[in-house]
């Protein structure tokens, strides 16, 4: 899909770019690869569930490690679809959940991954077929 969108540029000025996944400089393919990419996909169809504290959110995402976990939220909270929000308990502890923008985007993960999951007959079928040849 193309888009064209104005903003304003470093000088003030009002500008116009295309936003094209397809194009390899254009920064949409970077929200695209993350929200597409095996954590950004799964941590936005968990939190479509409700509010999660991280480790609840690891322990969710079965196999994702502290780490990749911690950089798909950063990444997700700076495209807008997480929000992370630092709770003044004690111990301390931050919860994240999903904006609107988040909750769109993962409401069409979750259909994929319905599809996936109700077609997965036919899936190992047509693997098995390959794996004949």
């Amino acid at each position: 899909m193309i888009a064209v969108m104005s903003g304003t540029d470093d000088s003030g000025d009002t500008a116009k770019w295309v936003v094209d996944v397809f194009d390899k400089n254009c920064p949409s393919r970077h929200t695209h690869e993350l929200v597409s990419g095996k954590w950004g996909s799964l941590a936005l169809v968990a939190l479509r569930e409700g509010t999660y504290r991280f480790n609840a959110l690891r322990r969710r995402v079965d196999g994702v490690s502290e780490k990749m976990l911690s950089q798909t939220l950063q990444g997700l909270e700076r495209d807008g679809m997480v929000v992370r929000e630092a709770q003044n308990t004690i111990p301390p502890h931050v919860e994240y959940s999903l904006t609107p923008l988040g909750r769109r985007v993962a409401d069409r993960q979750f259909a994929i991954i319905e599809l996936l999951e109700g077609e997965y007959d036919e899936i190992v079928a047509a693997r098995e077929r390959y794996d004949a040849k």
